[in-house]
C-alpha cells in the first residue's frame, strides 16, 4: 500500500469514527427530546410552578421546539462552509452548556433559556451528520448508513422515555440534565480529537463551572461567612447579580473574545460566506410558526391566543426573506437549490409525515389512558410498541435504496402506515388487552421508519454538495413544522367530533336520577366520545399519510439509485 493510500484509508477510518460519535449524540438529543415528558410535572416543582400552572411551563417544551427549528438552517449552511466536525462539537457544547443552565435553574425563565440552547445544539447535530454520511459514501451507496442515522435517531426517542424514569426512579430531575451535561462534553472532547484544549478553552470550562455554581448556590459555600460573600446579591434575589455571577460573565466574554482573536480569519470567512440576514429572516418566520401552535393548548384551542397574530408576524418574515433572497447573490437557500422534483418534494413529503406521524406520538398515549387508565407511564410504554419499530424500518428502508425506487420504498411504508391508521380508527374500548393492536402498532411505526432513509437520500441525491448541510436541515425543518401543524389541526378534528357526541348526552340528573352524582351510563358516554375524538384524529392521520405516500412514489422517483 502506497504512502498516499494509507493515508487516504486513515483518513477514511478517521471520518467514520467522527459519524459514530455523531450518531451517538443524535441518539442522545433525541432521548432528551421526550425525556422531558416524564420529568416536567418534577420540573414545574422545582421551579416554584404548581400542578395546575401546566400552561405556564408551556415554555419549557416551545422554547427547546424553538431552538431546534428556527436557529436549523443558519447550522446547517454553517455545516456547509465550515465544515462538519466543527459545527459537531460546537453543538454538543452549545447542548452542553443549555444542560448545564437547565439542571441548575432556579426559576422558569432559566430553564426556559438552557431549553432554547439545548435545542439549537441537539437540532445542529442531526443536519450535520446527515451531511457527513453524505461526504464519505456516493449517493446510490448512502442509503443504509442514512438508514442507520435514521435509526440511531429514533432509537433515542424510544430510549428517552425509560432513561428518565430511570433516573427519577433514583435521584432528582436535575441529573438527567447533569447526565446530559457529562455526555455531551465526552463527545464533543473525543470528536474533537486528541489536541490540548488551548488557553481559551481552559477560559471556557472556568467559565462554566463559575456559571455552575452561581446558578446552583451550593449550600456549604453560600452559607459560609467568607466564603459565602461572592454569591450575596447586589440587590433582590437574583443570583446573577452576585460577585460570582459577574465574574462568571467576565470569564464568558474573555473566552468569547479569546475565540474570536484566535480563530479571526477564519471566521471572518465563514461569515462572509453565510447569508445571516437571510438566516435571520426565515428564523423569524419559523418561530412565528412554533410559537403560534407549540404555546397552545391542544385539548382546548387550534393554536395559541396570540396565533393569529404570530402567524401574521410569520408571513411577513416569510416574504422579507422571499424578497432578500432574490436580490442577495449569497442566499442562505440558492436560487434554483430545491428546483428538482425530489428536492422540492422531500420537503412536502416529510411535512405531511410530521402530521401524521405527531398522531401516534400524542394520541396512542391519550387512548391508552383513555381506554386502560394508568398513569403517564404505562401509557408511554403502549407508545413504545410503535417506537421500537421505527429504528428497524429506518436500516430495512436504507437496505433497500439500491434495490428499488425511492419513491417506492417510501410510499409503500407510508401506505403501510396509513392502513394502520385506519385499522385504529376502528379500535374498540378494549384494543389494547388483545395482540393485534401491538401488530398494527408495530407495522405503523415500521412504515414510518421505511420512508427515512429513501427521503434524505433523493434530498442529497437531487442538490450539491456543498449545501448537504442546508438541505439536510430544511428536510427535519419540514418534519417538525410538520409535527406542529399537525398536532394542532387533528386535534382542531377531534376535538369537533368530541363535542357533537358530547352535546347530544344526557345529562347525569337524566341518566341516574337516583344517584347522578355516580353515574355510569354518563361516564361511559363521556369516555365514547373520548374515543370517538381520537377516532377522528387517526382517521385524519391516515389521510396524511395515504398523501404523503402517493407524493413519494410521484415525485421521489421509482428507480433505483444505482440505474440513475
Amino acid at each position: 500500500m502506497t504512502e498516499a493510500a494509507g493515508q487516504a484509508q486513515a483518513g477514511r477510518h478517521a471520518a467514520r469514527t467522527r459519524l459514530t460519535l455523531a450518531s451517538i449524540a443524535v441518539a442522545f438529543a433525541a432521548a432528551d427530546t421526550y425525556v422531558v415528558v416524564l420529568a416536567l410535572p418534577d420540573m414545574m416543582a422545582g421551579v416554584g410552578l404548581s400542578a395546575d400552572e401546566l400552561q405556564r411551563a408551556a415554555p419549557i417544551i416551545s422554547g427547546f421546539l424553538l431552538g431546534y427549528i428556527a436557529v436549523l438552517p443558519l447550522i446547517g449552511r454553517i455545516a456547509d462552509v465550515a465544515g462538519r466536525t466543527p459545527v459537531l462539537v460546537g453543538a454538543l457544547l452549545l447542548f452542553a452548556v443549555g444542560s448545564l443552565i437547565t439542571a441548575g435553574a432556579y426559576d422558569l425563565p432559566m430553564v426556559v433559556t438552557g431549553r432554547f440552547l439545548q435545542g439549537v445544539g441537539g437540532g445542529g447535530l442531526v443536519p450535520a451528520t446527515l451531511a457527513l454520511v453524505a461526504d464519505l459514501w456516493p449517493a446510490e451507496r448512502r442509503g443504509l448508513p442514512l438508514g442507520v442515522v435514521g435509526a440511531v435517531q429514533e432509537l433515542g426517542s424510544v430510549l428517552g422515555p425509560l432513561l428518565g424514569a430511570a433516573v427519577l426512579a433514583v435521584a432528582d430531575w436535575r441529573y438527567i440534565f447533569w447526565l446530559n451535561l457529562t455526555v455531551a462534553v465526552v463527545l464533543a472532547l473525543l470528536l474533537r480529537g486528541r489536541r490540548w484544549p488551548p488557553i481559551s478553552g481552559v477560559v471556557g470550562v472556568l467559565a462554566c463551572v463559575a456559571l455552575g455554581l452561581t446558578l446552583t448556590a451550593p449550600e456549604r459555600l453560600a452559607s459560609g461567612v467568607t466564603l459565602g460573600l461572592p454569591f450575596v446579591p447586589f440587590a433582590g434575589t437574583s443570583r446573577l447579580l452576585t460577585p460570582i455571577g459577574v465574574a462568571t460573565l467576565v470569564l464568558a466574554l474573555v473566552w468569547l473574545g479569546l475565540v474570536w482573536w484566535r480563530a479571526r480569519d477564519h471566521l471572518g470567512g465563514v461569515l462572509a460566506r453565510v447569508d445571516l440576514v437571510g438566516a435571520a429572516l426565515l428564523a423569524g418566520a419559523l418561530a412565528g410558526v412554533v410559537l403560534a401552535f407549540a404555546t397552545a393548548d391542544p385539548e382546548r384551542e387550534l393554536m395559541s391566543p396570540a396565533g393569529p397574530w404570530l402567524l401574521v408576524a410569520a408571513a411577513v418574515f416569510a416574504v422579507a426573506f422571499a424578497l432578500w433572497q432574490r436580490r442577495t447573490a449569497a442566499a442562505i437557500v440558492p436560487r434554483g437549490l430545491l428546483g428538482a422534483a425530489p428536492a422540492w418534494g422531500s420537503l412536502l413529503v416529510s411535512f405531511l409525515i410530521g402530521c401524521a406521524l405527531i398522531a401516534a406520538l400524542v394520541d396512542v398515549p391519550v387512548f391508552a389512558r383513555t381506554t386502560q387508565g394508568g398513569g403517564q407511564l404505562a401509557a408511554a410504554l403502549v407508545l413504545v410498541r410503535f417506537l421500537i419499530a421505527l429504528p428497524v424500518g429506518a436500516v430495512v428502508g436504507g437496505w433497500l435504496t439500491r434495490r428499488y425506487g425511492l419513491g417506492l420504498i417510501a410510499g409503500g411504508g407510508l401506505g403501510l402506515s396509513g392502513a394502520m391508521f385506519v385499522v385504529m380508527a376502528f379500535w374498540s374500548r378494549t384494543a389494547l388487552d388483545h395482540w393485534p393492536a401491538t401488530v398494527v402498532l408495530l407495522v405503523c411505526g415500521f412504515g414510518f421508519g421505511l420512508a427515512l432513509s429513501p427521503l434524505n437520500t433523493a434530498m442529497l441525491a437531487a442538490t450539491p454538495a456543498d449545501t448537504h448541510g442546508l438541505v439536510s436541515a430544511l428536510v427535519v425543518v419540514a418534519r417538525m413544522v410538520g409535527m406542529l401543524v399537525g398536532v394542532s389541526a387533528l386535534t382542531a378534528i377531534g376535538l369537533r367530533r368530541y363535542y357533537a357526541l358530547a352535546d347530544g348526552i344526557k345529562s347525569p340528573n337524566e341518566l341516574c336520577p337516583s344517584s347522578p352524582g355516580n353515574c355510569r351510563p354518563f361516564i361511559d358516554a363521556l369516555r365514547d366520545a373520548a374515543i370517538s375524538q381520537v377516532h377522528a384524529i387517526f382517521a385524519g392521520a391516515a389521510v396524511c399519510a395515504f398523501l404523503a405516500a402517493a407524493l413519494a412514489i410521484l415525485l421521489l422517483g421509482r428507480r433505483g439509485l444505482k440505474h440513475t
